[in-house]
């Protein structure tokens, strides 16, 4: 039945690469993705998925369910498409969201042979208001037994962890002056914005080593003589644990709150974002994903451990509900990085689109093994359970 897997995907390859290359050349920023949304989803359709848009009151999400009508397992596959602002699919969304549909095509083809559902989410805005919290907190994931994705990258990698994330807002509120006749009348919001950079930065020597904290100011006034009496500054906090980012939140916000205090100005603190809780893998279902590259052709020494930390995932939110994977998959020679004019590009190669149909495939015959080994699922649960301990 493998063999069975790998031919349906290579018969409609060419369908596969025409879809990621519209995609890929007409990008759309989160929640806006709706010509991705309907290519996707209309083939999914086209093969026989129930297709259901909208999912969860989001325009451009959908669900896509094979159900073989015999009991097994449910297989859920991620997909993502949405583009970034001015650089368009340079992290290679357009090879993700094809490639979870043909993953999907790919194992729905001998599902009445093991049973057994497989569900295709498409998944918007990764890049900014994760579709996949909202799905997540609504419940959407919690009849998965497992879900997966596969991410491009510059070289085969295992999956690994990600940094939990809270996108945290402060805004100053001081009084305006006339900052060379009457400074003494104003109060400086720019000031209490800049202290609370400073003061986060005197805490960065009390934090774990994989805590990350970054921001920018986005308001600081609007003419140098004019006290401001208005600041806005945003900030990414990252930690390798949802706990631990909770609590480190707190002392952010501490810190602009007594930033405030020292200039007189007062503050108020809101989230930008969604909320990305850590990544968990599970190290059953990725070495399940690992050994079907190898099956594929892909040497062992090509596929790197996941560096532990960097950025931030809203699969981590998946991952707290379902035993979850996000490995990456090699889509050039050179070591570009995501978010980049050579990685869009090499994410629109012919490289890149044979890339895809391998990890296409790769998730196809990982869900095929669990579909057909009720031991190597229990694995997986058990792992899963040891890891909400």
């Amino acid at each position: 039945m493998k063999t069975e897997i790998i031919a349906a995907i290579d018969q409609y390859k060419n369908r596969f690469y025409e879809i990621s290359e519209y995609i890929g050349k007409n990008p759309e920023l989160g929640h806006e993705e709706f010509k991705a949304c309907k290519i996707l989803s209309d083939e999914l359709a086209s093969h026989q998925f129930k297709v259901e848009v909208g999912t969860v009151n989001l325009p451009t999400a959908f669900e896509a369910v094979y159900d073989s009508g015999l009991p097994g397992p449910t297989i859920g596959i991620m997909a993502e498409y949405d583009a970034l602002p001015e650089l368009g699919h340079a992290c290679g969304h357009n090879l993700i969201g094809t490639m979870g549909i043909a993953a999907g095509i790919g194992l729905s083809k001998v599902l009445s042979e093991t049973g057994g559902k497989v569900v295709v989410y498409g998944t918007p805005a990764e890049e900014t208001r994760g579709g996949k919290v909202t799905m997540a907190e609504q419940g959407i994931f919690n009849h998965l037994d497992v879900a997966m994705m596969v991410h491009p990258l510059s070289h085969f990698e295992k999956s690994g962890s990600s940094l939990a994330m809270d996108a945290i807002q402060f805004e100053f509120f001081g009084r305006a002056a006339h900052a060379a006749a009457s400074p003494h009348e104003g109060i400086n919001a720019l000031d209490a914005a800049i202290q609370t950079f400073n003061s986060i930065n005197a805490l960065r020597q009390h934090i774990t080593p994989d805590t990350r904290i970054h921001g920018i100011i986005t308001e600081g006034g609007k003419a140098a003589n004019i006290v401001p009496d208005y600041a806005v500054a945003q900030f990414y906090v990252r930690a390798g644990s949802r706990e631990y980012l909770n609590e480190l939140v707190e002392k952010v916000k501490s810190c602009a709150e007594g930033a405030a205090l020292q200039t007189g100005a007062k503050v108020t603190s809101s989230y930008y974002e969604f909320s990305y809780d850590n990544m968990i893998t599970n190290e059953v279902l990725s070495g399940l994903f690992t050994n079907s590259l190898l099956e594929l052709g892909i040497a062992a020494e090509e596929i790197q451990e996941r560096t532990e930390g960097g950025g931030s995932l809203d699969m981590g939110n998946v991952s707290q509900v379902v035993p979850s994977i996000h490995p990456y998959i090699k889509i050039c020679n050179e070591p570009y990085a995501c978010h980049t004019h050579e990685f869009r590009d090499a994410a629109l190669s012919i490289q890149g689109q044979e890339a895809m149909i391998l990890g296409a495939k790769a998730m196809a015959l990982t869900g095929y093994e669990i579909l057909t080994n009720p031991e190597l699922l229990e694995k997986i649960k058990l792992e899963f359970a040891q890891s909400k301990k």
